[in-house]
């Protein structure tokens, strides 16, 4: 996770945790119209309430703190099938599950996996691919998802 969207995340989470969701994941996206994303969940699932409860909150949160420069969208929504990961705490929780990621640099010529999540071992992200299998720290990683089932209703431990 980049350094800017971690010290968005320690910002927001207790805000977004005091309201009774779980902060699954923070995203800065500079660029022209800059996007600040934010994933929220809960056990019982979210929906657009929820996504104005949280909004509202970290807006008034970062009228106050005002941490990010120039113009931003707030954009609060459930993680989705597709369900992103960051934290090693994810990689442990949705071991067995399908993943696709891609690495910031190329392993053996290839920036982009999906294979199935084996966890975390010696501070790495081991995911299984058919005959090998790629482990790589979380610095690696420029994004991980998800791949979704679309033959069950509901992504086990989401």
């Amino acid at each position: 996770m980049p350094r800017e969207s971690a010290e968005l995340r320690k910002l927001i989470e207790p805000a977004v945790t005091a309201l009774g969701f779980e902060l699954v994941g923070v995203e800065l996206i500079r660029a022209r119209g800059s996007v600040l994303r934010i994933y929220i969940d809960h056990a019982d699932g979210i929906g657009v309430n929820d996504c104005k409860a949280v909004s509202h909150q970290v807006s008034g949160l970062l009228d106050v703190e005002d941490p990010i420069r120039g113009e931003y969208t707030l954009e609060v929504s459930s993680p989705g099938l597709d369900r992103p990961l960051y934290q090693a705490q994810d990689f442990e929780r949705f071991a067995g599950h399908e993943i696709s990621l891609r690495l910031f640099a190329p392993v053996e010529g290839q920036r982009k996996f999906k294979g199935i999540l084996a966890g975390m071992k010696d501070d790495q992200v081991v995911v299984q691919m058919d005959d090998k299998e790629l482990a790589v720290t979380l610095d690696e990683i420029d994004q991980a998802r998800l791949v979704p089932d679309y033959n069950s209703h509901r992504t086990e431990g989401a």
